[in-house]
């Protein structure tokens, strides 16, 4: 079978790739530059490869680069904004949850999927998240309070929600 076409959007940005039938996208998007998916065990076991696919992770060793196409795709490279770094990101520095730093792209991405669909995490839900990632410097317990430490701090800056029944006020239009 001859090569495929395929079309993603990484990081905010539409890609086009030209890609063999069996190509991993881990080999992918490290052939592409995305050098913060790192190649760990290559059978899915450590997670030191994931990514956000449709806001989800997934081990990019275990996924083929054609499932991708048309997709969205997140790497470590697009979650700080320029030189300002992620709330998520600066949790895990200010918490000491990087050490040697080749699980921490995964653990940031797995990170804010947790945050998007659970804003305040416990504990538990911090561990079981994180536990598809194989760390052996931290022990988890820096990573887990820096997750709870970066969701208070986001929860801290959404706007309060109006009481349960109400509808949020509305800005008079200028006149």
């Amino acid at each position: 079978m001859g090569e495929l076409v395929i079309r993603a959007t990484v990081n905010g940005a539409p890609r086009r790739w030209t890609v063999a039938p069996g190509d991993l996208l881990l080999d992918v998007l490290r052939r592409e530059g995305y050098w913060g998916v790192k190649n760990g065990c290559e059978t899915g076991e450590c997670g030191a490869c994931a990514v956000l696919l449709d806001g989800e992770p997934v081990n990019s060793c275990l996924v083929f680069a054609a499932q991708a196409d048309g997709r969205r795709i997140e790497t470590v490279e697009g979650v700080a904004a320029g030189d300002r770094l992620d709330p998520v990101q600066e949790a895990f520095l200010d918490h000491g949850g990087v050490q040697c730093g080749y699980c921490t792209p995964a653990m940031i991405l797995v990170t804010r999927a947790l945050l998007a669909r659970t804003p305040r995490p416990t504990e538990d839900e911090v561990r079981e998240a994180l536990s598809g990632v194989f760390c052996r410097c931290t022990g988890f317990k820096k990573p887990v309070e820096a997750v709870l430490a970066a969701a208070a701090r986001l929860a801290d800056a959404r706007p309060a929600a109006p009481p349960a029944g109400r509808k949020p006020a509305r800005k008079a239009a200028a006149r």
